[in-house]
Parts: C-alpha cells; structure tokens; sequence
C-alpha cells in the first residue's frame, strides 16, 4: 500500500477503506455502503467492530467505554461528542457499551467507567479511567496521539 493511503473502516458496515491522503478525509465516504467514514458525532460500537477498526484502520480511535446507569458515564458523554467533532478526521470516536459488551469489556480490561482507550494502528497506546473538561481531554489525546 502506498504511503500516501490510509485504511479505515466503516463506521456503517465494517468495510475497510482505502483513504488517499490527497483527498480529504471529512468527505470520505464507504465504496461498499457509501455512508460518511468519519460521522461528526461518536461511532456506537459492538465488540466485533471495536476490534476490527482496531485492527484494520490507520486513523487512531478513541473509545469511551460507559454504562447507561453510570451517572459520571452520562455527564461525560456531551463532552465527548464535542470532542468528536473537533477531532475528526485526525480520530476517530467511538463509544462502547460495557453492559451491552462484556465480553470486550472484559477483553479489554476494563475496571471501572468512564474509561478512555486510544488505539494507534492495532495497539493501545494510552488509556484512562475517569471524566475530563473538554479541553484536558483534547490535551490527553494530543498529548498521547502525538498530534
């Protein structure tokens, strides 16, 4: 694959993509599906597509593992979705559901919630339990995606 072309996958149907770097990434749409590869707003993920971006997509992802009844959980998810918009298309967000998922959550370790998750290129490469202001969470994932 050459340099210049990223893969991703699609939030819509799991298709990876390729993604010249010449063309830009906001306007990228699915060859399969031809859905938006980088919605404004978090991907609601399975388990099965957690992994599989994981492992396929060249653009980082950023997942906020939560639980409906978790209040900290709830209050956090306004500020992650502004930071969805604000982040895109350099990361990708997504949210993962640890009642629904157990058995990523517990693939993945996850001990308490919110917990926050970077994946780069098929490995996680930061990680941390607790809610941020938006600003603190743009810092941290600077910070940690070598943005």
């Amino acid at each position: 694959m050459p340099n210049n072309e990223r893969m991703v996958s699609c939030p819509a149907c799991g298709a990876v993509n390729r993604l010249p770097a010449t063309r830009p990434a906001e306007m990228g749409r699915c060859g399969k599906c031809k859905e938006g590869l980088f919605p404004q707003t978090p991907m609601v993920l399975t388990g099965k597509a957690l992994f599989h971006a994981v492992e396929s997509d060249h653009i980082p992802l950023l997942v906020d593992c939560w639980a409906p009844w978790c209040g900290p959980c709830r209050s956090f998810a306004p500020t992650f979705e502004r930071a969805a918009a604000e982040l895109r298309p350099r990361i990708r967000l997504g949210k993962l559901n640890t009642e629904e998922e157990q058995a990523a959550a517990t693939r993945l370790g996850i001990r308490s919630i919110p917990t926050l998750l970077l994946f780069d290129r098929g490995q996680e490469v930061a990680r941390m339990s607790g809610a941020l202001p938006l600003p603190d969470l743009l810092r941290w994932v600077s910070e940690n995606a070598g943005l």
